[in-house]
């Protein structure tokens, strides 16, 4: 199938690694230039400099903090510049999975700590949005994908479903005002991914426990109805079709790329 993306133009945010970078790879590889956002500036280097490598596309860095208002405004009028033009499709990829680090329990979660999540995850989103939509409406299209995640559907870390579920809030609100103007926005929600950071969680745990990392592998793949730990490229395969002018007909609803949640239904 031709996506219909050649010669698009992408900013995408936490592009520098992770489901960021797989993201940002399979938009290139489909004839997109890419902008990468991210705060550390020698990892956007070198993240931008290997994927145009591998595909053969413009891929730029961009550096900024997607808390601060006037950094991702002067990040985003960089990229337009650097791609040539106003940007097609942004990909909001810029914040820690829920599930990385132990969530607090209720007694540890600080203002500090509830209100920086909610900066970077829903308020550096909507930051990155304000700052390219005027381009989409000038242009009559444009596709904004929200990568969230399925904290958004489970008990266990309070602040990270608080942030996913504001997320898909955002999502739904964005799509109905925007739709008018030809710009789709929906969520994604992957679950637990295999990324660069997943060998030396499995090697911690697995020493912890004392028993082979195949063993823990297995463990975190039984978590999922297809016994299979869903690889980042894997989540980019569905964020690229959302980013497609064939996407037309999904706007504002969430995609789980988690490999199924067992013993649930969602509708």
């Amino acid at each position: 199938m031709d996506l219909q993306l050649l010669d698009k133009r992408a900013l995408v945010t936490g592009g520098s690694r992770g489901i960021g970078k797989a993201i940002a790879r399979a938009l290139a590889r489909e004839g997109v230039d890419v902008a990468l956002l991210a705060r550390d500036v020698p990892a956007l280097r070198a993240a931008a400099d290997e994927l145009s490598a591998q595909t053969g596309r413009k891929v730029v860095g961009v550096s900024a903090d997607t808390t601060d208002d006037d950094a991702v405004r002067v990040a985003v009028t960089a990229a337009v510049q650097l791609l040539g033009g106003p940007i097609d499709i942004l990909v909001n990829a810029a914040a820690e999975p829920a599930g990385f680090a132990g969530p607090p329990p209720l007694a540890g979660i600080t203002a500090g700590f509830f209100h920086a999540e909610l900066d970077t995850k829903v308020m550096g989103y909507l930051r990155c949005a304000q700052a390219v939509v005027a381009g989409m409406k000038a242009n009559g299209w444009g596709r904004i994908v929200n990568i969230s995640g399925l904290a958004a559907r489970q008990t266990g870390n309070t602040v990270g479903s608080i942030r996913n579920v504001a997320v898909a809030a955002m999502t739904k609100n964005l799509a109905d005002e925007l739709g008018p103007a030809g710009i789709n926005v929906t969520v994604v929600h992957p679950g637990l991914t295999r990324t660069e950071r997943t060998a030396p969680l499995v090697a911690a745990r697995a020493a912890a426990q004392g028993v082979p990392t195949a063993d823990v592998e297995a463990q975190m793949a039984a978590g999922n109805s297809i016994h299979h730990i869903v690889d980042a490229d894997e989540v980019a395969d569905v964020v690229l079709f959302l980013c497609s002018p064939r996407s037309r007909a999904i706007n504002g609803d969430v995609i789980a790329a988690g490999g199924g949640q067992p013993r649930v239904i969602h509708y």
